[in-house]
């Protein structure tokens, strides 16, 4: 949830195929999205209050230069439940500095929170630079290039890169705080770079005598993923999120696909091989294979938690279910339940969310893969919610926004009027049903239960659901939530 390095560029790679002879539209302009998104939403019924706000990829600038009108949008988007967001751009950080610093000083001004992409200032930390490459037995330096479009190096060669990359991010950092301006939300989408066990990562390793030198027991698979990810955690924490946290320790900052869990991940990115190392541990599910996965969050010190729930085309392959759509669901849910049922009360957990299917790249689609139906990618957005998860943030292309936002936004507005119970109650359930059938979760608030029931079968009698030392009785009720009193 791209959230991608460089988003024009990979947008392509992560899209539906488009049907034969269909003419792609031009990028649209921000005015042209955003005119969209207020057309295609409506404000607000219920008040978001402390609800945190719906996150949007594509919604970055407000479009003009005219403040009056820039307040206009502002204030359309924020009847939605939509905040602006800006971008840090190191390349032209004189000129994306300045427009941020406007942006933020209207927000400020409206009392609406200040969030920023800063996704740029987590690249590169391999350069390309020979210095940061593996060095082979005969002293020359070799590349990983198992990563699409991207020259992987040696993970214990980043120590020069560090204070660069930290200064990329507190050059924004500073100017915020110098204007006064409170940071809100600060994200980054850094996938493809630095220290990653996946791909041909471990046989290249092994290769490098510098490797060889920092990890004698580089045979064991394990200790190897565990020191590489410490790590990659090393550069999140002193270079992305200490530089934010040090000048406004309040906001809230965090990076896809970082987040606590059960110690497993239950989905591969689109750059990730389904080939893992034999010596992976991993966990069987029909033909899925789900990699154990290392608790990267604590030692990042992030302050948000952002899974990720996307429905990954090779997922629907696993399964044998006979509903297309419990297929996704019930792998999903694996996602929403790890995540959700590990992240501690008050670490705020921003799952990026996205609708249509990701294929894999470069391969023809295959037609028994089955789109995720509105209504059935509705209903999961509300286990989201009700799995301890606060809000959603939604990646997509600009042309898509206005196929992805709609029903999305229909889930988080209809959910403010249940605020009381999302934000100060909690979840009762993280089970994940392992045969098709009906998928139950709840929040509970005192000696009531706010619950929702999906239904994949014809099944009609109510579901027993166990709420701390009681037992509640669940009745059908497509498409509504209900609140059950307990005794």
């Amino acid at each position: 949830m791209t959230h991608r390095l460089l988003l024009t560029a990979l947008a392509g790679l992560v899209l539906t195929v488009a049907p034969a002879g269909a003419e792609r539209k031009p990028n649209m302009t921000q005015t042209e999205i955003i005119n969209e998104v207020l057309a295609k939403t409506k404000p607000l019924h219920f008040p978001r209050g402390e609800r945190l706000p719906l996150y949007v990829w594509t919604i970055t600038g407000v479009g003009t230069d005219d403040e009056a009108e820039a307040e206009r949008v502002l204030k359309e988007l924020d009847a939605r439940g939509i905040p602006v967001i800006a971008v840090w751009r190191p390349n032209d950080k004189e000129k994306a500095l300045e427009r941020a610093l406007w942006l933020g000083r209207i927000q400020q001004r409206l009392e609406l929170p200040i969030c920023v992409n800063a996704n740029a200032c987590s690249y590169p930390f391999f350069n390309g630079d020979e210095s940061t490459l593996h060095v082979g037995d005969d002293g020359k330096p070799f590349a990983d290039q198992s990563f699409p479009g991207k020259k992987m190096g040696c993970p214990f060669a980043l120590e020069e890169r560090l204070g660069p990359m930290k200064q990329q991010v507190d050059f924004f950092v500073r100017a915020y705080q110098e204007a006064g301006l409170p940071l809100d939300f600060v994200f980054y989408d850094w996938e493809i770079d630095g220290p990653t066990e996946w791909n041909d990562a471990w046989a290249h390793s092994k290769k490098c005598t510098r490797c060889r030198e920092h990890l004698p027991s580089l045979d064991n698979f394990r200790e190897f993923q565990a020191a590489l990810r410490l790590l990659r955690s090393r550069c999140q924490r002193e270079c992305l999120a200490r530089p934010v946290l040090a000048r406004f320790p309040n906001a809230m900052v965090g990076n896809y696909h970082v987040n606590p869990h059960d110690g497993y991940r239950y989905w591969y990115d689109w750059y990730e091989s389904d080939e893992i190392p034999a010596a992976a541990a991993r966990k069987l599910d029909q033909r899925g294979k789900y990699r154990a996965w290392f608790h990267e969050f604590p030692p990042t010190e992030f302050t948000c938690s952002m899974p990720v729930v996307y429905p990954w085309y090779r997922n629907f392959t696993w399964y044998d279910y006979s509903n297309p759509d419990f297929r996704w669901f019930y792998s999903l849910l694996l996602e929403v339940s790890s995540s959700g049922g590990h992240t501690a009360k008050g670490v705020p957990s921003i799952p990026f969310v996205h609708w249509q299917l990701i294929p894999p790249t470069g391969k023809e689609p295959d037609p028994s893969v089955k789109q995720f139906s509105i209504a059935a990618y509705q209903e999961l957005l509300w286990h989201l919610l009700l799995r301890g998860h606060d809000t959603f943030f939604l990646w997509c292309p600009g042309n898509d926004t206005g196929k992805e936002l709609p029903q999305l936004h229909e889930v988080y507005a209809a959910s403010l009027e249940y605020a009381d119970f999302l934000t100060n109650g909690q979840p009762v359930t993280f089970d994940v049903p392992k045969r098709q059938s009906p998928v139950v979760s709840g929040v509970r608030l005192g000696n009531r239960v706010l619950v929702r029931r999906t239904d994949f079968t014809d099944a009609k009698a109510p579901v027993v659901l166990k709420v701390g030392d009681q037992e509640i009785r669940v009745p059908r009720a497509d498409g509504k939530c209900q609140i059950v009193d307990l005794k």
